[in-house]
């Protein structure tokens, strides 16, 4: 079932430099807006506490949220996170609302399944290489899914998945590949350990040592 997050938030009124300052040090809140689908840009004021907690799901950056202001709900989904660069302490978060009868553009993860089984892994000695963790896809709002399943278990050395090759989900597409097809990237690829396999280094070994016997 998917995850319903709830974002709460109060409009802040007071705006400039100094007043986010005070917000973030004094009151221990974030600052945030609103914006999109036609809509005024609403400033926002959020208990930093709560939205650290909540970030730690993974629907927060990848669903539909519903935010609360005052008695007023909106639906939007996470646009941006501004971080301190020291501390990486959230500093603004941008939420982008969304009608239910628009296109909605948003980053979903990927979750890699049967890595452990993975042919290339496991009988070809390779490794796996994670090019991406994420996607941005278009969808209408109804059919946003909660993530996208990768299956690595086929692919042996040297193999790669491409974005044409994610199982999609109906009325779902992958933005990129809009672009043309120089954009459609490796997501997930076995390569080739360095410096060769155990079978290379003992075939190595034989070779030395008879070397070393040989009489000539």
């Amino acid at each position: 079932m998917r995850e319903q997050v709830v974002v709460c938030a109060e409009l802040r009124t007071e705006l400039g430099k100094a007043a986010t300052r005070r917000l973030r040090r004094l009151r221990g809140q974030t600052p945030g807006i609103l914006y999109g689908a036609g809509g005024e840009p609403v400033h926002l004021a959020l208990e930093y506490r709560d939205l650290a907690k909540a970030m730690e799901e993974e629907a927060f950056s990848s669903q539909i949220l519903t935010l609360r202001v005052g008695d007023k709900t909106q639906a939007c989904v996470l646009r941006e996170v501004q971080r301190h660069p020291a501390t990486d302490r959230v500093q603004h978060v941008d939420f982008l609302r969304i009608r239910e009868d628009q296109l909605l553009q948003t980053n979903v993860p990927l979750h890699f399944v049967g890595e452990d089984q993975c042919v290339g892994v496991k009988l070809g000695g390779g490794r796996l290489a994670h090019n991406l963790i994420e996607v941005e896809v278009s969808c209408m709002p109804r059919d946003l899914p909660e993530f996208i399943e990768v299956d690595v278990k086929p692919l042996q050395v040297g193999h790669a998945l491409h974005l044409s090759d994610l199982a999609l989900p109906p009325g779902v597409s992958v933005v990129a590949l809009g672009f043309g097809a120089d954009h459609d990237i490796p997501v997930v690829a076995v390569a080739a350990r360095r410096g060769g396999g155990e079978q290379e280094e003992e075939e190595a070994g034989e070779a030395s040592d008879e070397e070393e016997t040989d009489p000539s």
